[in-house]
């Protein structure tokens, strides 16, 4: 059977009422542990869901009501298991009705397969511990009787409420299970009659009784062979040795518990986030455009002309988005006036109409009314964008993207935040004596944690604080064209702001101190997380302790993931399975952030290059066949452009960078054709259409 490993964690959770921290590991049996509240279960891949259901309803009861101390010494740990889990199994039934089902249910399973190994076997015959083990647990399915002395122990393992009633009731029961090990020894062992002159009596023979079947008889011959050599049956003063009495059933039960695990399984691992630094991984907004003026100063005597060249080209492009800006706030005017209107209420107000008073014969509703409008959420939106170099062909296109949100966040007054990031900023350095600097560590590396790289930052490119936003656009519309252009005379890209790696998990992990420290600076109650990527990034390794053969004490390193692990979020008591593929590990980090943050959007928008639609769509699709995947390749052909909803994203809008990068306006040459104005116009009406799509899609997640 193939376990939803999450499924059983939620029912285990559910069933403790907490967020319980449940894991899957490669173990024998369950663990919990009081203090960090983790429930460690055995991977139970062969049994079935009704028998995997009811073990893990009795390890949260174990979880539950067992307390966490140590046992008795002078009570056998197999004799405490019989009448703790009589009662915490009675615990869980009382609190759930339908525990009492699922109980049956996988007990009655268990008993089918003989899983206690009683085929052949007279149960009657056994101690009381085994008969008292297997009425608690298949008592419904045999008919097993007790005598007045037995009922007795039974009864008070039945009312058994506490830990320590369980206890006592154990004490009892192998206090009982000891005294009658002691009699049938005794009976097969009688002691020495003997005459006043200390000789044995030759005429009285005492016999074990026989119930009249030989049973008696024969069980005194196995005890006769199990004597050590050399040992009279009759004679002698050596005090008889009692073995203990032991649970078998118990034992039992524990060894085909373990034939359910699957041995050739490979085991789960889990990892956790790790709390990041912003103070050293945020790189400052004043710093990013200082370095930027200082280059640009640098260079205008050299590169004068190409620079105005360039501020002209970011003039023009301003003014030509302004209609695109535009039509963004109308939408979104509209959208929330709508929402508002949707939820208003109307009351009245207690002060009469004279307009209505004319009706009064007819009508009793003769006063003024109020509609209240309800009140919207004050909104923030935090961009993410990648700075890595597989972006420098689309980076530009992208660029103007972004500034399109972000004029229409100052024209309706929504406070933003941008981030870059990149591994170039913190770029690997020496002192003046050859040492490599290191760079301070954004978190304590503990082992099980994710890895954020200290090379890792998120660059503070622009900011709704900034008075000028339009200076620092003009800056980072220098810087990439700085980036993207390959004439030898244009100034050279800053130090620390080339394009680097793809550090977007890393950035996702960040988001988790962003977001409440950008709600607490801008007092907004949802946020809108969007993400500008070009594509996917890589796995975090995590800390691991090394200890090589050289080195006297272990430290903590670094490892690649592995198969079959999991986000564990002690926080929420959830866990989140890692696919070894690499947008399916971002996809898991975004599930974590939207459990955390319920009131974020987080949207993701990817500008594609024709060929890589396709296998983008592949990703996020089972089959190329599947319906879902003929109908989005349909309408990236039709549109050049698609939206997805199943990725980690609420959506993810895949735009053309082709189409990005076509100016909307229509503009043809003097003298030219009818055919060629009427291409041009229609290429114009279908850039307008594509950023009208995308830019009303993102409204209404927004509003």
């Amino acid at each position: 059977m193939a376990v939803n490993y999450e499924i059983k964690s939620q029912l285990a959770k559910l069933l403790a009422t907490e967020d319980l921290v449940v894991e899957h590991k490669d173990i024998e049996t369950a663990q919990f542990n009081v203090q960090t509240r983790v429930l460690t279960l055995p991977m139970w891949d062969k049994a079935s869901n009704f028998v995997y259901d009811m073990l893990v309803g009795h390890e949260v009861g174990h979880a539950l009501y067992t307390p966490n101390e140590d046992p008795p010494q002078d009570v056998p740990h197999s004799f405490i298991n019989v009448t703790e889990d009589a009662r915490i199994e009675k615990l869980m039934k009382r609190k759930y009705a339908g525990m009492s089902k699922t109980f049956f249910r996988g007990y009655k399973e268990l008993n089918s397969e003989d899983f206690f190994e009683l085929e052949n076997v007279d149960i009657h015959k056994m101690n009381l511990a085994d008969k008292a083990n297997l009425y608690f647990k298949i008592g419904n399915f045999h008919n097993i009787e007790f005598n007045l002395a037995e009922r007795q122990i039974i009864d008070m393992i039945s009312a058994a409420e506490t830990f320590d009633d369980a206890v006592n009731a154990a004490r009892s029961l192998y206090d009982f299970c000891k005294e009658e090990q002691k009699k049938k020894a005794e009976a097969f062992c009688p002691p020495n009659p003997t005459t006043e002159g200390g000789q044995q009596s030759e005429d009285v023979e005492e016999e074990s009784p026989d119930r009249g079947d030989g049973t008696a008889a024969a069980e005194k011959e196995e005890f006769e062979q199990d004597k050590p050599d050399g040992e009279e049956s009759y004679g002698g003063t050596a005090e008889m040795e009692i073995e203990d009495p032991s649970v078998t059933t118990d034992e039992i039960l524990k060894s085909k518990l373990k034939d359910l695990i699957t041995n050739d399984q490979s085991p789960n691992y889990y990892v956790e986030l790790p709390k990041v630094n912003l103070k050293t991984v945020i790189i400052d907004n004043k710093e990013i455009h200082d370095l930027i003026d200082q280059t640009y100063i640098q260079y205008m005597s050299q590169a004068g002309d190409a620079m105005k060249h360039d501020d002209s080209n970011f003039t023009k492009f301003k003014k030509s988005a302004q209609k695109e800006v535009n039509y963004l706030v109308k939408e979104f005017e509209c959208k929330k006036a709508a929402d508002s209107y949707a939820r208003a209420t109307t009351s009245r107000t207690g002060v009469l109409d004279c307009s209505k008073l004319h009706t009064y014969q007819y009508n009793e509703d003769l006063f003024k009314k109020v509609t209240n409008l309800a009140e919207g959420k004050n909104h923030g939106l935090v961009f993410v964008l990648d700075w890595s170099g597989s972006m420098g062909y689309v980076l530009k296109d992208t660029i103007k993207q972004l500034f399109n949100l972000i004029w229409f966040c100052n024209k309706v007054n929504i406070p933003f935040e941008v981030y870059a990031f990149t591994n170039e900023w913190n770029e690997t350095a020496w002192n003046d004596q050859g040492n490599l600097i290191e760079h301070p560590p954004h978190y304590e590396a503990k082992v099980g944690l994710l890895s954020v790289s200290p090379d890792f930052s998120m660059l503070n490119l622009l900011s709704s604080k900034v008075k000028d936003i339009d200076k620092q656009m003009l800056n980072i519309w220098r810087l990439v064209e700085s980036i993207q252009s390959c004439y030898p005379y244009v100034m050279t890209t800053p130090r620390k702001l080339g394009l680097s790696g793809t550090p977007l998990n890393e950035s996702l992990v960040c988001l988790h101190q962003i977001i409440p420290m950008f709600q607490k600076q801008n007092e907004v109650q949802k946020v809108q997380c969007i993400v500008l990527t070009d594509g996917e990034s890589n796995h975090l390794p995590y800390h691991v302790n090394v200890k090589r053969p050289w080195e006297d004490e272990e430290y903590i390193g670094r490892n690649n993931l592995r198969m079959n692990t999991f986000i564990r979020d002690r926080k929420l008591g959830t866990t989140y399975d890692i696919s070894y593929r690499w947008h399916e590990f971002t996809n898991a980090l975004l599930a974590n952030l939207k459990d955390h943050f319920p009131n974020t959007n987080f949207i993701g928008i990817r500008v594609l290059e024709g060929r890589d639609a396709s296998s983008f769509i592949k990703l996020h699709n089972n089959d190329a066949l599947d319906e879902n995947y003929i109908k989005t390749i349909k309408e990236w052909k039709k549109h050049r452009s698609f939206t997805i909803k199943t990725s980690g994203y609420d959506a993810y809008f895949a735009v053309s960078a082709a189409s990005l990068a076509e100016d909307p306006e229509f503009d043809v040459d003097d003298g030219a054709s009818k055919t060629k104005i009427k291409q041009a116009f229609i290429k114009s009406l279908k850039t307008k259409k594509l950023n009208k799509k995308v830019l009303g899609e993102f409204v209404s997640l927004v509003t």
